[in-house]
């Protein structure tokens, strides 16, 4: 195969390759589909990443017709890498395509000086998990993937502070960056600028603000067909995200969005229980390299991903 950056003539291809890839292994293992949209709406990984991080993307490809049999995006910020969704066509799986892309990112890595490379990865899909462990990622940290049917009108529920969530603005985003790099260790501030600014239409972002005026959580979710989730989230402790996650579902009713809720706490998750939370996977945040303990809530999203 031949490993090459991804063009803009590339997008409809990768779009229908991460559609396809994805939802085959799902239904490989009796699962529903992932995507229920069309492969159209898998483009947007191609859009966001590009638009934050332009050319920071791999395609693998089969010389003999030109045809792709892989790709991989990553997204270098101020401390880390997080490696994004990576995906190969199933007429290619078990030739190596993931094991490729997978090491171009790594010496991309290594190239540029990054301690730290990160990832969000199915605790379900052995065979990537075992990719990953071998090359050097460890699971730092558990996630169950959970999601809650918001009616048309809303969750009838309330919490005390909840009056202290408000849409984000952009001049927030030096305050989230300082309280992700307390609580995880990594700032992003140019995806929070971006979801802010909210330039295809389907981001929401809101804060929550202490008493104090200082920002103590925040929320970015994600209303796009392919990618109805809650995430990334940063918040000082539990009653802080609660407040955030119950705000955000407020914003997308008579959706199910889905979010990853950090497994050992253990009252954020009997909270979502309360609300009518279930469960649908469970995620490992795995890190090549250095990883400091979180210090608070981190809950990790898919676009883009954080880890």
């Amino acid at each position: 195969m031949q490993l090459r950056p991804m063009t803009d003539a590339d997008r409809s291809e990768v779009g229908e390759l991460i559609y396809a890839s994805i939802n085959y292994w799902y239904q490989m293992h009796g699962k529903p589909r992932l995507f229920q949209a069309g492969p159209e709406s898998t483009q947007v990984f191609y859009d966001v990443y590009n638009a934050l991080t332009p050319g920071c993307n791999v395609v693998a490809i089969n010389p003999n017709n030109g045809r792709i049999m892989g790709s991989c995006f990553y997204h270098p910020r101020k401390y880390h890498v997080s490696l994004g969704i990576m995906n190969a066509h199933p007429n290619y799986f078990g030739r190596g395509v993931a094991r490729a892309l997978l090491q171009y990112i790594i010496d991309y890595s290594d190239r540029h000086g990054y301690r730290s490379l990160r990832l969000t990865q199915s605790a379900i899909n052995v065979d990537s998990f075992s990719l990953y462990n071998k090359a050097g990622f460890v699971p730092r940290y558990a996630y169950q993937d959970m999601f809650i049917q918001v009616p048309q009108d809303g969750l009838p529920f309330s919490l005390p502070h909840l009056d202290r969530v408000r849409d984000a603005r952009l001049e927030d985003v030096p305050a989230m960056g300082a309280l992700e790099m307390d609580v995880s260790g990594i700032v992003r501030e140019e995806d929070y600028r971006y979801c802010i600014q909210n330039p295809g239409g389907f981001w929401h972002v809101s804060v929550y603000e202490n008493s104090r005026g200082d920002i103590d959580g925040f929320m970015i979710s994600s209303a796009h067909p392919a990618m109805n989730m809650l995430g990334p989230c940063v918040a000082r402790g539990e009653d802080e995200a609660a407040a955030l996650i119950l705000n955000e579902l407020n914003h997308h009713r008579g959706r199910a969005p889905v979010f990853l809720i950090p497994m050992e706490k253990e009252k954020l998750v009997r909270q979502i229980y309360d609300w009518g939370g279930r469960n649908c996977e469970m995620h490992f945040c795995q890190v090549r390299g250095e990883f400091k303990p979180f210090q608070g809530i981190n809950m990790p999203s898919f676009l883009p991903e954080t880890a």
